[in-house]
């Protein structure tokens, strides 16, 4: 990824990190720390020639590093955050017009998905845990009516996973109550039900960096 040449704008805190930016262009410490990572394994998973439909896609460096790793994948981000948006169009550039201008996808109406075109794939990164738990059901209700059978759902985040559940995301769950009752570390059992509810499979559970889990859901054929 290419580092911008000008000079930095005074710090912001936006999604519970604070961001440097160049002009539009956001820069997201959590990303710049797992987007390698993450743009690898969605390289070994992403249908070939893949549109992909990201979910809450911050501040868009996760599209660009995954059409780098890829350079025969189309992105479509999103976010209902204005300013996350102008970031993903800044950073767009760094594709070769592949990352399409971003959609205002809100995830907590039910019918979201009604202008999200026709993806392969759908990415979802660190959303579900500073979210209303209808976004989650959402998110799974509107992969099933877009995606066609076997086609991929990626999950990026921490998760509680009973006595296993790592301290640091107990930890974590405890603080972002306190910042919004309606937020929390997800139970992975929870979720997994909900997209075995709309017709998808859990197909890996990958241990990632610094707690964190990917995991893949396959949409199963019609019975």
């Amino acid at each position: 990824m290419k580092t911008p040449s000008s000079s930095l704008s005074s710090s912001q805190t936006i999604a519970l990190e604070t961001r440097d930016s160049d002009a539009d262009r956001l820069m997201s410490p959590s990303a710049a720390r797992n987007r390698a990572p993450i743009a690898e394994l969605l390289a070994g998973i992403l249908p070939e020639n893949a549109q992909v439909l990201e979910i809450g896609s911050g501040t868009g460096e996760h599209a660009v590093a995954a059409c780098q790793a890829r350079a025969d994948i189309r992105w479509q981000p999103s976010d209902p955050d204005a300013q996350s948006r102008r970031s993903q169009a800044a950073w767009a550039s760094e594709a070769d017009g592949r990352i399409s201008a971003p959609l205002a996808l809100d995830l907590r109406e039910a019918d979201w998905f009604a202008d999200a075109g026709a993806p392969d794939a759908l990415v979802c990164i660190n959303v579900i845990h500073i979210s209303p738990w209808i976004v989650t059901e959402h998110l799974a209700a509107g992969a099933a009516a877009l995606l066609p059978a076997g086609a991929p759902v990626y999950l990026y985040g921490p998760y509680q996973e009973g006595d296993a559940t790592a301290p640091s995301n107990l930890e974590f769950d405890r603080s972002l109550k306190t910042r919004n009752p309606d937020w929390g570390v997800r139970a992975l059992a929870d979720v997994v039900a909900v997209f075995d509810r709309a017709g998808f499979v859990l197909e890996s559970r990958t241990g990632m960096p610094t707690n964190n889990l990917s995991l893949v859901f396959r949409k199963r054929e019609a019975s």
